[in-house]
């Protein structure tokens, strides 16, 4: 048979410590591991197959005219004409096998901002039985590429377009 059972005054506040110590540690555990996270692209070549590496951006936010070959080659002359080093000529470009042609010119020189070095630009395109006058700017980031933003149709001074 066994004899009493002794309880001791401080072991149920030495339990409910432990207690309140280890959900104090699963709480800081979880607030620690809740800012992790990973990110990954669902399609390792962009959105519909598209080059995401190209020097401009990954897709065309120039004009709808042009299919993804027409901005291939639009996107490598507007690089050359917006070059802060350029001579500000105007560079051409065209595709034969879309009729697709266009050209762009810098008209002003380029300017640093938060987002790069920035300069603007004026577009002709003529595409899909369509010609547009555009001006816009283009910044270009530390790694070389360039964004476009503003970009709107052109209306020369005198109002013609």
């Amino acid at each position: 048979m066994r004899g009493p059972v002794q309880r001791c005054a401080g072991t149920e506040v030495i339990a409910r410590s432990l207690r309140v110590r280890d959900a104090i540690a699963g709480c800081l555990t979880a607030l620690a591991l809740s800012g992790c996270s990973v990110s990954m692209p669902l399609s390792p070549f962009g959105k519909n197959g598209e080059d995401v590496t190209g020097s401009i951006a990954k897709s065309n936010p120039l004009s709808r005219a042009l299919d993804s070959e027409d901005w291939r080659r639009a996107k490598a002359a507007l690089s050359t004409a917006l070059d802060p080093q350029g001579n500000g000529e105007t560079v051409n470009w065209d595709n034969p096998e879309t009729g697709a042609k266009g050209s762009f010119v810098a008209v002003a020189h380029a300017y640093p901002s938060e987002d790069g070095i920035c300069r603007a630009f004026i577009s002709n395109i003529s595409a899909r039985e369509a010609s547009e006058s555009l001006q816009g700017t283009a910044c270009r980031d530390k790694l070389g590429e360039w964004s476009l933003s503003d970009v709107r149709p052109w209306k020369r001074a005198n109002g013609a377009s």
